[in-house]
């Protein structure tokens, strides 16, 4: 058996406001849309991944979803110029990470990362 996706399921009562929020931040575009569902998705292939953690690093709480990005510099821009709240970072981790953490519209906590190197 082999897992060929694992997909974050965010509840919304704006499907419209939450999108643009993905979408634009991270530059994900609309692969369904059936009105009451919407998924957005890269052009490449994710691995699939659940983290299980007790914190989130660092004094952190744990992030609902965590987002990698080849430039997180890019994204954190990107979120200030939004006018998005910075709730944690940008920080370079001991652990070998930048990171940043934002809320969504609808409260969840996403950590944003790069990996060093």
């Amino acid at each position: 058996m082999t897992v060929l996706r694992i997909v974050p399921n965010v509840a919304a009562a704006s499907i419209e406001e939450v999108r643009n929020f993905y979408s634009e931040l991270f530059d994900l575009d609309i692969v369904m849309d059936h009105g009451w569902i919407v998924t957005l998705a890269s052009d490449r292939r994710a691995i699939a991944q659940i983290g299980i953690a007790t914190e989130g690093g660092s004094g952190t709480a744990v992030p609902d979803i965590s987002i990698e990005v080849d430039d997180v510099d890019e994204v954190h821009q990107r979120a200030v110029t939004g006018g998005h709240q910075i709730v944690y970072g940008p920080a370079d981790e001991p652990w070998g990470v930048r990171r940043f953490f934002i809320r969504d519209p609808t409260g969840k906590l996403l950590n944003i990362l790069a990996h060093a190197g």
